[in-house]
């Protein structure tokens, strides 16, 4: 899919108009830039560098550094130069890391050959985490609420930058998922529960973080793979899944954004996949480098190794952090047994190294001296950015939002609104969630909500009271008094536990509850990492899905409640009703269950847990939609300050299934402000497929007020996103079935404007 106008890059500032667009080849990877000439170099060594990026004593000495040459001939011509147990450094993470370095966690190694450069991993698919003076952006969760590829762009491009100059060249990042269950402890690290939006977005990531910085090379390495979907024994259970759901809901993903991008690594995940685990199971080799093409390499999740012959004969190419199963003992005892080949090892070390070169890491080394202050002025206002366009209004009655000069007098509850910690809790616990959790630094002095609003009020007279919420009948004594109440309602969620409810943290939903009786203008600031069940909606007059916002959370907030800013953000996930409405509602599909048919791990068993994914294809909105359940709100969702009206479909009447498909309207903004209007477009294949409705496209657009604007979104079913195909087990081969196909398109799922149709003969 396509739409019409696509932004490659776009200045780090705020823009009119947004359009993303389905499929979006992003900046190609930058395969190396020549290094900088030495002032003494001679004429004829001066002509071979402009050209090779080498002096000719060092191409003489390690020709693996000549640009001219492919990343795969150079890594050839390394590994040819290489012992064996030099090639088996570049299987370890901490063996690739430091090239002069002999001993790591007990492991030793011969030096490595010339020429190679320092690779320094870190962690970040939300911010350079483990670093000092970087900047702390919003979770992804609230990055894909913006349903912005050019915004993911420069997020990639931002952090990079800060990575490098913090002594990093590879990050752990982007991280897709399918958003199975709400639950899910990771849910705030990636990009939602559609194929098609968390593909687009990580690809843009990815190509912010390649190419966004030219001079300062960094590679991205996408986690994790595959069906990891919960925390809860993720190193010891097994996601059980039919093979036409894989590659229709978890594999999709990763093809989309292969198609868009070039990683540099795939990160594996912990978990097993229908009983055997994802590092040495025969999907690395068979599915994600065979069937989807990837061309890197893959890496495990530190402690996801579980053997040496079987990971390595199964594609898996690297270990993460210390050696463990690849080391020079391990593997050459798997080499005499005759288990693995130095065919094998020469292909895993060939990947890691081709991807280093592409990615420039060995033209462009890391600083001497790492930055501790890497954050910048414009990346802070990238982070404000993030949290303005990620935050989603989910409810606006009687337009009490935005404030205006009227609104003299304004009450502020809860905890997470202040920088100063009620019983360990502040505005930097709901900063990003990395900062708890996978090894991640805490957000120390994020802006926080209360001090932003009270300056933000103080233009136009307002006055702001306080309550930090730890007594409710308090905090409602303080919000009756004014004219309007915000309150800020919080949940924990991050890396080694999943939650257990949707309910808030803290008795937060008993003090809105409280708040909102106390004050009929009540406003509700939700900062959690997934979906809360509201049982106080019909009471509250507004609600805010602000997800963990970051370190710029104040000035964004202040800005949208006050309407300096529009809303823009859009659901990336269902919001559910209850638990007992979600498609992983059984004991057997979620968390899993053992041998004995219960959910309870046998005491100091390392049972292996069988979780079903009986759901199949119903995952995410396509659930609710095929059981006919109504969410608290859908998939796509969001509300604006102004109006949006459509009209005047015209869809391409048929095709013979490579023919692309045309759908274009008009969006009128028919309300009295600006603002970013994001239209999707979705497919209903014919009922012979069993398929769900799908996403196949969305666009955003900001018309003038009274004025209107074009939309065409183009649905190529030659692209990766296989937005007419479906997987047949039968043939085991995706197929465009015959018929009439279902176009609705709308400002979510369940709010459908416009509808048209188109056969394939």
């Amino acid at each position: 899919m396509s739409i019409s106008h696509v932004p490659l890059r776009r200045p780090r500032s705020r823009r009119a108009v947004a359009v993303s667009a389905a499929v979006a080849v992003l900046v190609p990877l930058s395969v190396g830039v020549p290094l900088a000439l030495s002032a003494s170099a001679s004429p004829a060594t001066t002509a071979t560098s402009k050209a090779s990026g080498a002096s000719a004593a060092t191409l003489a000495r390690c020709p693996w550094m000549d640009t001219r040459k492919t990343p795969e001939q150079r890594a050839n011509l390394l590994l040819k130069a290489s012992t064996l147990d030099q090639k088996l450094r570049w299987l370890d993470e901490q063996a690739a890391n430091s090239p002069t370095q002999t001993t790591f966690s007990g492991v030793t190694y011969p030096v490595q050959v010339d020429c190679t450069p320092q690779v320094v991993y870190t962690d970040g698919p939300d911010y350079v985490r483990g670093s000092a003076g970087v900047t702390i952006f919003p979770d992804q969760i609230g990055l894909a609420a913006s349903w912005d590829q050019a915004l993911a762009y420069d997020k990639g491009a931002a952090q990079a930058d800060e990575a490098f100059r913090s002594g990093k060249n590879v990050i752990l990042g982007p991280g897709v998922s399918s958003g199975r269950t709400p639950l899910a402890g990771r849910t705030p690290e990636y990009l939602g529960e559609d194929s098609l939006l968390s593909g687009d977005l990580a690809a843009a990531d990815i190509n912010g973080i390649q190419n966004g910085n030219p001079d300062e090379p960094v590679m991205a390495v996408v986690k994790h793979y595959i069906a990891n979907e919960q925390e809860l024994d993720r190193q010891t259970s097994s996601s059980n899944i039919d093979g036409r759901t894989l590659r229709e809901i978890y594999n999709l993903p990763f093809q989309i954004l292969l198609s868009k991008s070039q990683p540099g690594g795939i990160m594996c995940s912990y978990n097993q996949v229908n009983g055997a685990y994802a590092c040495e199971n025969p999907i690395l080799n068979n599915l994600l480098k065979g069937d989807t093409g990837f061309d890197g390499f893959v890496v495990s999740d530190f402690g996801a190794v579980h053997s040496t012959a079987p990971s390595l004969a199964n594609g898996l190419d690297q270990e993460l952090n210390r050696p463990k199963f690849y080391t020079p003992a391990t593997i050459g005892a798997a080499l005499d047994a005759g288990q693995v080949t130095v065919a094998q090892i020469d292909e895993a070390a060939l990947r890691v190294v081709k991807a280093y070169i592409a990615a420039g890491l060995f033209d462009h080394p890391l600083p001497t001296t790492p930055s501790t202050t890497t954050s910048t002025a414009e990346h802070k206002a990238l982070a404000e950015q993030i949290a303005t366009q990620g935050s989603v209004l989910l409810k606006n009655k009687g337009d009490v939002l935005p404030l205006t000069k009227k609104t003299k007098t304004i009450a502020i509850v809860g905890p997470t609104a202040s920088n100063t910690p009620t019983n360990g809790v502040s505005a930097a616990t709901v900063c990003n969630q990395g900062g708890s959790f996978g090894g991640g630094n805490a957000c120390t002095n994020p802006v926080a909500p209360l001090d932003a609003i009270t300056a933000r009020a103080a233009q136009v007279g307002a006055t702001v009271t306080y309550a930090n919420g730890s007594d409710p009948a308090a905090a409602a004594a303080v919000a009756a008094k004014a004219d309007v109440a915000i309150v800020f309602g919080y949940s924990k969620q991050g890396e080694g536990s999943d939650r257990t409810t949707l309910s808030l943290d803290n008795g937060g939903d008993a003090l809105i509850s409280a708040v909102a009786a106390a004050n009929k203008k009540t406003v509700v600031i939700l900062e959690t990492g997934s979906a809360t069940d509201m049982p106080w909606l019909a009471s509250a007059k507004a609600v805010v899905e602000a997800w963990y916002p970051g370190e710029q959370q104040g000035t964004a907030l202040a800005k949208l409640l006050y309407g300096d800013e529009n809303f823009t953000g859009r659901l990336p996930m269902t919001f559910p009703k209850s638990l007992a409405d979600t498609p992983t509602s059984a004991p057997a599909q979620y968390p899993g269950v053992f041998a004995d048919g219960t959910t309870t791990r046998p005491s100091g068993s390392s049972a292996i847990r069988q979780v079903s994914y009986s759901e199949g294809l119903l995952v995410g909105y396509k659930w609710y939609d095929a059981k006919k359940i109504e969410p608290l709100f859908p998939f796509g969702y969001g509300l604006s300050y102004t109006d949006f009206a459509y009209n005047k479909v015209s869809v391409t009447k048929s095709t013979n299934g490579t023919k692309p498909i045309k759908v274009s309207f008009l969006v009128t903004n028919a309300g009295p402000v600006r603002g970013t209007e994001t239209s999707q477009v979705y497919l209903s294949l014919p009922g012979s497929t069993g398929e769900p409705v799908r996403l196949a496209g969305y666009a955003q657009t900001n018309p003038k007020v009274g004025k209107s604007q074009k939309v065409t979104v183009t649905i190529d079913p030659k692209s990766a996103d296989l937005p007419l195909s479906y997987y047949e087990p039968a043939s085991h081969s995706w197929t465009i079935a015959p018929g009439t196909y279902k176009v609705g398109v709308g400002s979510s799922v369940d709010d459908i404007e416009l509808t048209g149709k188109f056969t394939v003969q």
